[in-house]
């Protein structure tokens, strides 16, 4: 309304009377299709703009929503520069048309405009175009770094349960190999002695032979089973005192400061699957403080009471920092560790301590249940933080919308300011610079050459002279009242008046009209 005001409200209404509705119903239209076809919404209500005014707000809509959009940098300055020419030449081309001034005007004005609410918006749409792409990238890098994190650590699992499956191929292989032998002794000495009963034995070693079968057959799904079962030998003593104490003396030998605590019974009578666990977490353990800290203070501590034994591995910080600070190990021991001590039922914790040492601490049952060995258990263990990770990103994006249409607002607020403020300053010099004349007007003048000098009749004015102009002179036929420059020091608004008998000048009244109702008054020169 107040960018009407400046524009001559009433001259632009008395011009386009009747088709308000359809450039109305054109504007929307061109907004509604401005990001399927970007350059006729742009271009259209660049057009529209320099002739209706009001649709300013709806092209710098447009003209940042193409710039956002568009990724090509020649199209997108192409666009918002044909954009910006359109409006200029369409003002320039209007405002003689709508008797608002002269073409230098419909110019000027139509620069502002396109200024304002072309280049601006679309200069604030491309950096929020980047910044969208770049967070696009950002985002798939990420997915890409978190899926090849999540197919590592899956490998890791894989790969532990393989190493698990290749020992139980050695234990439970040398156990039937002992039953097969047996049972083959057995039938040699039934032969003689209680041949009746041979067939039983031959029964047995069959059955025995064929569990064997079976077992190296399901485990060749898996893989080679010699590549998979680790570095050392699995035996009876496995994961035992001797065992650890063993592992200990070599960390020893290798010059790390080590101390052993243990404390209960021995693990001989306890399950190979749980020895050979222990035997794991101490040994990874003691690799690590090998790689990345050499030097440092290392604690053993094995506490076995009752159904549960708790394995801790912890060392201080090493005195040398290692040569890479950076990037050290993969973590997939570790991920290979917690499996194992998952599908026995138990837990592994690994972090840093506050001192800046390292912690490995594992709780495994001393006699794990039949569906403790579950492989199904572990690989959802992360998706009620995947729910939850869900629905934080659906807040975070709710935010970022409520954000975007907050900033949304603002900046078209700010447009408007700035094209109200670049319309006022046009509209100042509108008769002071549009329709200045090296020829003053003078009496006898033409009312074209007067026109060309001081402005066209401007109805505004006109109105606010209506009963507050001195008399006309008796012999005018027509009087012209063009825009005097606004309010003089004292409040009121300066009106020079130019009368006519048939084209000729023969009068000009100079005369103010108060700002409030005022008794009329003024006065009349006659040049």
């Amino acid at each position: 309304m107040v960018l009407l005001t400046y524009l001559g409200e009433s001259e632009i209404e008395a011009r386009l009377a009747g088709r308000v509705p359809a450039l109305a119903a054109i504007g929307i239209a061109l907004v509604l299709v401005r990001r399927r076809f970007p350059v006729v919404g742009v271009v259209g209500l660049a057009a529209l703009m320099a002739v209706a005014p009001a649709a300013a707000l709806l092209t710098a809509v447009a003209a940042y929503t193409a710039a956002r959009q568009w990724e090509t940098t020649q199209r997108r300055v192409g666009l918002l520069l044909g954009a910006a020419g359109v409006a200029m030449v369409t003002g320039a081309a209007s405002a003689p048309a709508l008797d608002v001034g002269n073409w230098v005007f419909g110019l000027a004005l139509g620069a502002v405009l396109a200024v304002t609410t072309v280049v601006v918006p679309g200069l604030v749409g491309t950096a929020a175009g980047q910044q969208d792409r770049l967070l696009g990238a950002l985002r798939e890098r990420a997915a890409a770094a978190e899926e090849a994190r999540l197919l590592a650590d899956s490998e890791a699992r894989v790969r532990e349960r393989t190493r698990i499956a290749a020992e139980m191929h050695d234990l439970v292989g040398h156990r039937l190999s002992v039953v097969s032998l047996y049972s083959d002794g057995l039938e040699m000495v039934l032969r003689k002695e209680a041949p009746g009963l041979r067939d039983e034995a031959a029964v047995v070693g069959r059955a025995a032979r064929e569990a064997m079968r079976e077992l190296r057959e399901v485990l060749g799904v898996l893989g080679p089973v010699g590549q998979t079962t680790g570095g050392e030998a699995l035996t009876d003593a496995t994961g035992t005192r001797a065992d650890i104490e063993a592992l200990v003396e070599e960390s020893r030998g290798a010059g790390i400061p080590l101390e052993l605590d243990w404390d209960g019974p021995d693990l001989d009578a306890r399950p190979a699957r749980v020895r050979r666990a222990v035997h794991r977490v101490v040994r990874e353990a003691l690799t690590n403080v090998h790689r990345y800290a050499a030097g440092a203070h290392v604690t053993v501590s094995v506490r076995h009471a009752g159904e549960r034994v708790e394995v801790q591995v912890r060392n201080g910080v090493p005195p040398v920092p290692p040569v890479a600070v950076t990037g050290l190990g993969t973590g997939r021991g570790l991920i290979g560790l917690r499996e194992r001590v998952a599908l026995l039922g138990g837990c592994l914790e690994a972090g840093r301590t506050p001192g800046g040492g390292f912690t490995v601490t594992a709780g495994i049952p001393a006699e794990p249940g039949p569906g403790a060995e579950s492989p199904e258990a572990a690989p959802y263990e992360e998706v009620p933080g995947a729910a939850v990770e869900e629905s934080g990103r659906g807040l975070s994006a709710f935010h970022r919308r409520l954000g975007g249409a907050v900033v949304g607002l603002v900046g078209l607020v700010g447009v408007s300011v700035m094209m109200l403020f670049g319309v006022a300053l046009v509209d100042r010099s509108r008769y002071d610079l549009a329709y200045q004349s090296p020829e003053k007007p003078r009496l006898g003048m033409e009312r074209e050459q007067v026109e060309r000098a001081v402005g066209p009749d401007n109805v505004v004015v006109r109105a606010a002279a209506a009963g507050r102009e001195p008399p006309r002179p008796r012999s005018a036929t027509h009087c012209l009242y063009p825009y005097a420059g606004g309010q003089g020091e004292d409040g009121k608004l300066d009106i020079v008046r130019y009368c006519f008998r048939a084209d000729t000048l023969i009068a000009i009244d100079r005369f103010t009209v108060p700002t409030v109702t005022e008794p009329p008054h003024g006065r009349r020169t006659h040049d």
